[in-house]
């Protein structure tokens, strides 16, 4: 990593996102230094434009002329049967010459360092590194850079790069996501769209009601209890350089090239500014720009620490826009109101009456008056004024006094943002120096040189030089003409002159040679940069003997419990072989444990899906209490137990289990996590039966533990719904932990309640509140060769747990079929069963 005391402004990277040509070119104009983006296929926005792989040749060289870095964005989970088609992109990756891709899948990371050991690699956010032990588990290949978690803090990232030592990439503006990228499967369960496959459907700026203790909570005009506000970290920029971050990454795929030329050109200035040693503030109207084009209204996100009550407002879940104020009257055709933001003719405008699933009146503004006098031009802050709306627009008899005025577009703002990009000269030019040789007789020599890129080329006059009669060739002369590069990548930064006598050449020529040079040079800027290719077969590694289906009676049947009396039924069962203890606190571990020693039965102790710096205390006091096996939930984890078996090699260890968080979708990952070290892997819970089928036929299936049944752990967020609506505190300091007094559940518009669960630390998973069960698909997993299943319980009693296990160890001993397992379960419980994302 750059060490942090010397960074300089080149040292920095401004990363802006591009959705469409438009937006790309608003980027580079507005003074992006990286650009990333997408293709048709296999990256987290699906519902972009996205561009196609057959355009990446004309993207890079775009790209590379204006001296930009190309990402592409590779950030989705890949299933078995897609892994040819992946390879095939990213070998027109390494043809055109991207910079990096930005990868999800630590499978596909591998796939890539087979046919390319230099092509570069950054690790997306969707890989959930958020600590040290994270970055260093991705050290073996060769990762140029990560992109850290956005719920990280300004003191854990400089944690993380002082520890780790490599490149990172940090979110400063756009949207943010309530879970921890990579671990939502909210639109996975309900409608087949994953997160973890671009496919997100925002289901957390859907309303839900807050049910404490089954009973629901008044909430007032508060209904998207999961709808963050949008980050804005541009006051930020100077912490973030003092943290070590090199790259400042703007969110915002989806948005419009207006939006990615305001934000980029903000971000641009600031840390221009900082390199220039002005550390002033953003000025309001600056501010106020970013949030015309897009806001929810703007927090820091987590980078100054955990604040659950500015994270979420819970108002509305979409933009608004600049906060103009409060309507104090209402007139025959328009309202008063005292602007806390300027406001003219053309602008749009909307009324906020506090519930935003109804119709909201909205329109342009028609005319402003001050004591029903007609304004001129813009009506600034502090006035109070008259704003005339159109009749066809709004119903005046719908908007009431105390309703929020919210400025929602500015067209004069989005045609000078327009005018920065759509312009016929060059976004950005390069200065050139030029040295000049000749004499009488000869061709006159001169050699350019790209001061940017040190690339230099060498042009001759086509004819020789002459004796000058008058008005020789000499600085001034060829100055004028050299320095005619407008219209052209360059600009004439220094010359030297070193002509023997008095020589002269047509001016015709002087241009000739000028022109030429600048289409040398800027070939030369277009050049993709070569990588290593090598051929390879995708499957080569794969399993190449038959499936053979286990004997009964070597097939394992484990149950993960989340309180003690679920952990007692479990263990006096003889049908259970292990039992996971998934614990809100880890003080109730040692408990867990005490039952399952008088049972005989052996244990897993659960790890937290997400391991922050700082957080190792956790894990040593985990191996301090012996368990059997680790159920691992991230790589940071798994890291740390994976070097305490390497430092402590005459110990006995537990068994490391790599959960379905760990998201592996093809048999790449698996080999990944394998060779690692997990004894045991988990397929990611975004497989249905038919890539979870076609995934074990190429691997050794008696690595991988399926999960049958549980209620599928849908967002796992940072956000905690107990602090921010159960308490008035903002964090686990002083909230008062109304987690250990009540239990909350979200209820969505259909009436069905999801559970929220906190844990150790104090991060809250919302799950399905209806079971998910694979019993229907058991025969097709033991043909595989899959001998370990396991069962998740999470609010179950006792009775039910014995009941449940009782089923699913007749369906494996085969005294039952699966389908009569699933009748039975959809008969019993109160809410049914569902096959989740299973279902083809």
């Amino acid at each position: 990593m750059t060490d942090k005391a010397a960074l300089r402004r080149e040292d920095i990277e401004l990363l802006a996102p591009a959705g469409d040509w438009e937006c790309l070119r608003a980027a580079v104009a507005n003074g992006a230094d990286a650009i990333f983006f997408g293709v048709e296929k296999f990256n987290a926005r699906a519902r972009a434009n996205n561009f196609q792989s057959s355009e990446l040749p004309e993207i890079m060289k775009f790209l590379h002329r204006y001296g930009v870095k190309g990402f592409l964005t590779f950030n989705i989970l890949v299933f078995e049967e897609e892994l040819p088609e992946a390879k095939k992109v990213v070998e027109a990756c390494i043809d055109a010459g991207v910079d990096a891709v930005i990868v999800q899948d630590l499978g596909l990371v591998k796939m890539i360092r087979e046919i390319s050991p230099d092509f570069p690699i950054h690790g997306s956010t969707q890989m959930t590194i958020t600590s040290p032990e994270a970055v260093e588990f991705t050290k073996p290949y060769g990762l140029e850079r990560v992109v850290l978690g956005r719920e990280n803090n300004l003191k854990q990232i400089r944690q993380i790069g002082d520890q780790a030592k490599l490149p990172m990439e940090v979110f400063v503006h756009g949207a943010l996501c309530v879970s921890y990228s990579g671990q939502c499967l909210t639109s996975e369960m309900w409608g087949g769209r994953s997160a973890n496959r671009g496919e997100c459907a925002q289901a957390c700026r859907l309303p839900y009601d807050l049910m404490v203790d089954g009973v629901q909570k008044p909430m007032g005009d508060i209904a998207y209890l999961l709808s963050p506000k949008d980050l804005a970290a541009v006051e930020l920029v100077p912490d973030l350089i003092e943290a070590g971050v090199t790259s400042f990454k703007i969110e915002g795929r989806l948005k419009s090239p207006e939006y990615v030329a305001n934000v980029v050109s903000k971000y641009r200035r600031a840390i221009d500014k900082h390199f220039a040693g002005d550390e002033s503030a953003p000025s309001r109207e600056e501010v106020r720009e970013l949030q015309q084009s897009f806001s929810r209204g703007f927090t820091h996100g987590f980078l100054k620490g955990t604040n659950n009550k500015q994270l979420v407002e819970g108002t509305f879940p979409k933009s608004r826009g600049v906060y103009l104020g409060r309507v104090e009257k209402v007139l025959r055709d328009a309202v008063i109101c005292s602007l806390e933001a300027p406001l003219k003719r053309g602008d749009g405008i909307v009324f906020d009456a506090g519930d935003p699933t109804k119709k909201e009146e909205g329109g342009r503004v028609y005319d402003i008056r001050r004591s029903g006098v007609k304004l001129e031009g813009e009506a600034p802050e502090g006035d109070r004024i008259e704003i005339v709306c159109g009749r066809n627009d709004v119903d005046l008899s719908r908007v009431h006094e105390g309703d929020r005025v919210w400025k929602t577009s500015d067209p004069a703002l989005d045609r000078r943002l327009r005018g920065t990009f759509e312009t016929e000269k060059p976004y950005r030019t390069f200065g050139v120096a030029v040295s000049v040789f000749g004499q009488e007789g000869a061709p006159m020599r001169t050699i350019w040189t790209d001061l940017s890129r040190g690339t230099t080329v060498a042009v001759e006059s086509e004819m020789p030089l002459e004796s000058a009669l008058k008005r020789p060739l000499g600085h001034e002369v060829l100055d004028e003409q050299f320095g005619r590069l407008g219209g052209t990548l360059f600009h004439l930064d220094r010359l030297e002159v070193a002509l023997k006598g008095d020589v002269i050449l047509p001016k015709s020529e002087l241009n000739r040679m000028r022109r030429e040079a600048a289409e040398r040079l800027e070939e030369l800027r277009e050049q993709p940069p070569v990588y290593v290719k090598r051929e390879v077969d995708e499957y080569k590694d794969t399993a190449k003997s038959e499936a053979v289906r286990p004997n009964v009676k070597d097939i394992r049947l484990t149950a993960l419990c989340r309180n003690l009396e679920q952990v007692e039924a479990a263990a006096e069962s003889k049908e259970v072989a292990m039992i996971y203890a998934d614990f809100e606190f880890i003080k109730q571990f040692p408990a867990a444990i005490e039952v399952c020693r008088k049972a005989g039965k052996p244990i897993a102790l659960a790890t937290p899906r997400i391991h922050m710096p700082g957080e190792n205390g956790y894990h040593r006091n985990i191996l301090n209490l012996k368990p059997e096996a680790v159920l691992i939930r991230n790589t940071g984890a798994l890291y740390y137990y994976l070097k305490e078996r390497m430092e402590k090699p005459g110990e006995r260890h537990p068994k490391l289990i790599g959960d379905f968080s760990l998201n592996v979708a093809n048999h790449k990952t698996v080999e990944v996590f394998r060779e690692a070290g997990c004894d045991l892997i988990t397929p990611s819970y975004d497989l249905n039966i038919q890539q979870m089928v076609d995934m074990l036929r190429r691997v050794d299936a008696s690595d991988l533990e399926v999960v049958l049944h549980q209620h599928l752990p849908m967002f796992h967020t940072e956000h905690c719904v107990y602090c921010t609506f159960l308490s008035e505190g903002t964090d686990y300091t002083n909230c008062g932990r109304p987690c250990e007094q009540h239990r909350a559940s979200l209820q969505d518009r259909i009436g069905m309640s999801h559970p929220v669960r906190v844990d150790e630390g104090c991060r809250n998973t919302v799950y399905n509140a209806i079971e998910q069960s694979g019993a229907e698909y058991l025969d097709t997993f033991l043909d595989l060769g899959v001998g370990s299943y396991r069962i998740e319980f999470l609010e179950e009693s006792a009775d039910k747990v014995r009941e449940v296990v009782s089923l699913y160890r007749s369906a494996i001993d085969g005294r039952v079929k699966g389908t009569e397992v699933w009748r039975k379960l959809k008969a019993t419980n109160q809410l049914g069963v569902t096959r989740g994302q299973l279902v083809k």
